[in-house]
């Protein structure tokens, strides 16, 4: 009962606030956090999984189509061909996943796609999975390059692993090398969705994993070059070995550069009970007006050691507007985060887990605090109060280029 009553004040405060309704994956995943297929050195790494092995959570079909989670695997087996999308767009990246298809299926995984692809030769990259297709056969992609060598792999489990970056694909089957494709075309296609395709016959996935390939870095690992404080900020800013630490407050730092759509990926270690944030799309700061932007809210509070119930919305989280679904990280333990930006959708995940999937379906304004701001803004680092003690470090952002 006071779990049910935590969640239903939490609702509350979001519809006074005028934010959305959260879906429903969003309080139905009470229970343990899922462990992602990643170690820890992957984490570190930037690697996340982009399937919770319970939910669609982050995914979604653009058709009609039977996609379901059974047995933590992502399966359609019947009906007409179609794709199931990741909600969020990229640009250079490593993926993997293991893929099972029956005898004389046929499945595809589409990169840097659109949610309707029309033609593979020019709007997207399709990789074939099928070992029957004579015209393109596993290892082609579609309309651009067929593979010269023939692989057997239906039926059993296959690891699949793809490297995108900038105009060229690389990818592996089982350790084996599948292609290498450079797009020197027109049709050059920069960024877009992930997407897994049902042809014919049944396909299952799992293992889903992605590491964004990003390549500025926004904090030099030395000094403050590149940052500003806010005017008017009480709290401390210093670069002390190799990390950015934030201590007391309220106050605010704040990039030079600004950022319409990008991946972001940071490290962050909190003291004890700390409260802080990571603010993007922010208009500049002031002293009268510090902090007017989005807000990755970081705060590792659970109410009574309840990792489904954050305290405060939770890390992770866009603070005032969702809740995270799971508090993955621990104060005074390093972690890494991801955040994506793209348009009005946003997503972030914490320790490689998937915690909010978020359209901001708000009326445009240039203050993300009173509606949805889809320009260019600075990214600012908080400190929230007095007790506030948090360190970032490894900070690294890619643009996402629109269509």
């Amino acid at each position: 009962m006071v779990r049910w009553l935590i969640a239903s004040l939490f609702l509350g405060a979001l519809a006074a606030a005028g934010a959305p309704s959260l879906a429903d994956d969003s309080l139905q995943d009470a229970g343990p956090v899922p462990v992602p297929p990643l170690s820890r050195a992957e984490i570190n790494e930037g690697w996340i999984s982009l399937f919770d092995g319970r939910t669609l959570y982050g995914w979604e079909p653009n058709g009609d189509r039977n996609w379901s989670v059974r047995g933590g695997t992502i399966v359609a087996d019947h009906g007409k061909p179609g794709l199931l999308l990741t909600t969020y767009e990229l640009v250079d990246y490593e993926f993997r996943c293991d893929y099972r298809l029956e005898m004389g299926g046929d499945g595809r995984i589409f990169l840097r796609t659109p949610f309707s692809p029309k033609n593979p030769a020019k709007d997207c990259y399709e990789l074939s999975l099928s070992d029957s297709d004579p015209a393109f056969p596993t290892g082609s992609i579609v309309g651009r390059k067929k593979a010269q060598e023939r692989f057997e792999g239906e039926g059993v489990w296959m690891r699949l692993s793809v490297r995108v970056e900038g105009n060229r694909i690389t990818a592996r089957l089982n350790d084996r090398p599948l292609i290498d494709f450079t797009d020197d075309s027109s049709d050059r296609v920069r960024s877009g969705r992930i997407g897994l395709q049902k042809k014919s016959g049944a396909v299952e996935f799992r293992n889903i994993c992605l590491r964004p390939l990003l390549p500025t870095e926004i904090f030099n690992g030395q000094d403050l070059k590149g940052w500003r404080v806010v005017p008017g900020s009480l709290a401390q800013f210093e670069a002390v070995n190799g990390a950015i630490r934030v201590s007391g407050g309220p106050g605010f730092l704040e990039t030079d550069s600004v950022w319409d759509d990008f991946c972001l990926q940071f490290q962050a270690r909190t003291g004890a009970e700390a409260n802080s944030g990571v603010f993007f799309r922010a208009m500049p700061g002031t002293a009268k007006e510090p902090s007017n932007g989005y807000e990755l809210q970081i705060q590792n509070g659970t109410d009574r050691g309840w990792r489904d119930y954050p305290l405060d919305a939770g890390t992770g989280a866009i603070y005032r507007r969702t809740q995270a679904r799971w508090v993955v990280s621990d104060d005074q333990r390093w972690f890494t985060a991801t955040l994506i930006a793209k348009g009005a959708h946003i997503a972030a995940w914490i320790d490689g887990i998937q915690v909010t999937d978020w359209t901001d379906t708000r009326r445009p304004n240039q203050n993300p605090r009173r509606g949805l701001r889809l320009s260019a803004g600075h990214l600012s680092l908080q400190g929230h109060d007095r007790n506030t003690d948090v360190q970032f470090r490894r900070m690294r952002i890619a643009r996402i280029p629109g269509a």
